[in-house]
């Protein structure tokens, strides 16, 4: 009798598990109750969240909630945004507070374990560098013993800040500021010689924040590895597979050539793995527990990664990023998706 229900459960585990249906968790489950994805973001880091004048937001990690809110619901502007400072982030996203925490975060061993979070693929590569007052006369970061440090607590920033200074033999001044607004405030009217943080963070700040850009500049060296991404909390996969595959799904979008322009006219294409996503080959919806349609909704309303990339950090903004390893795999980059199917 024993043998035949345990061959029992392992036949209705396998016809579960072979049916590709995802089973449904707890986030999921209240975001869809709710109506809308709670999205943990910056208090104001342009081209990566920040607000307008009227509460509109925008930049790379927004746009990234916005995705997650264009698979699950069809409607990119199923998303409502939660500003937090850095000390603040990781406490919304363990208590529940927000749904998924997108603002300029690193991935890190001990957050992915001892915090809780599950980092899903990196959306920027960066590295932390310091900026300075050209009058500062300084052109390395070798020159920069003695120096007071502006920098943020509760970051990867702080620690690798100290690091950096304790392996060169090199002493500095921290200048510690929780809040964003006023740690600018604080480097721009002299209280420090140098400011840290993530490369992309300066070159936003200076462009935006600073009285007058051409009077800073930004050291040649990168002291770190900054891989920036979502994160969701521990123990709930589906929600974890939902946004992991919404960020693969941009990146494979570019590399196919589908952007929000020509995504109608591609779902015509002969191409298996366009056919697979774009869900005209059904599968991968109800494979992740949604519309069959989740990838088109997100390139048609958000765009593909290119897309993400260039309106909201590229060239063409006030923060002028190249893609550097940014770019696709297939252009000396590091942006890569696994295989959809």
């Amino acid at each position: 009798m024993k043998t035949k229900i345990i061959a029992a459960m392992g036949t209705a585990l396998a016809i579960a598990l072979g049916s590709g249906a995802a089973f449904a968790g707890p986030t999921l489950n209240a975001v869809k109750q709710k109506g809308f994805v709670q999205c943990g973001v910056n208090t104001g880091l342009p081209g990566f969240s920040n607000p307008d004048s009227q509460g509109n937001w925008t930049g790379l990690d927004v746009d990234v909630c916005r995705a997650v809110a264009a698979a699950i619901f069809g409607d990119a502007k199923a998303v409502r945004f939660t500003p937090l400072s850095a000390q603040q982030r990781f406490t919304a996203l363990q208590s529940g507070e927000i749904d998924i925490l997108s603002r300029n975060t690193t991935w890190t061993l001990t957050r992915d374990t001892s915090l809780g979070l599950n980092f899903a693929p990196t959306t920027f590569y960066d590295g932390q560098g310091f900026m300075v007052p050209k009058a500062l006369g300084v052109s390395s970061a070798a020159e920069l013993n003695g120096a007071t440090v502006c920098v943020q607590p509760g970051t990867t920033t702080e620690l690798n800040l100290a690091d950096y200074f304790r392996g060169k033999g090199m002493q500095f001044q921290p200048v510690v500021i929780e809040s964003f607004d006023e740690v600018n405030a604080a480097f721009f009217s002299g209280r420090c010689d140098v400011y840290t943080t993530d490369a992309s963070g300066m070159a936003s700040i200076r462009s935006t924040l600073a009285p007058n850009p051409d009077d800073y500049i930004i050291l040649p060296e990168l002291i770190s590895k900054e891989p920036l991404g979502p994160a969701v909390r521990h123990g709930d996969d589906e929600f974890f597979d939902i946004v992991k595959w919404t960020v693969y799904a941009t990146v494979e979008a570019e590399e196919k050539g589908i952007n929000s322009g020509n995504v109608d006219e591609m779902l015509k294409s002969p191409d298996p793995t366009v056919q697979r996503l774009l869900g005209s080959n059904p599968g991968m919806g109800q494979a992740l527990g949604l519309d069959e349609k989740w990838a088109y909704n997100v390139i048609k309303t958000v765009g593909n990664y290119g897309e993400i990339f260039e309106r909201n950090v590229g060239v063409k903004t006030p923060l002028k990023l190249e893609r550097g390893p940014n770019a696709l795999w297939t252009n000396g980059g590091l942006m890569y998706a696994p295989p959809i199917r």
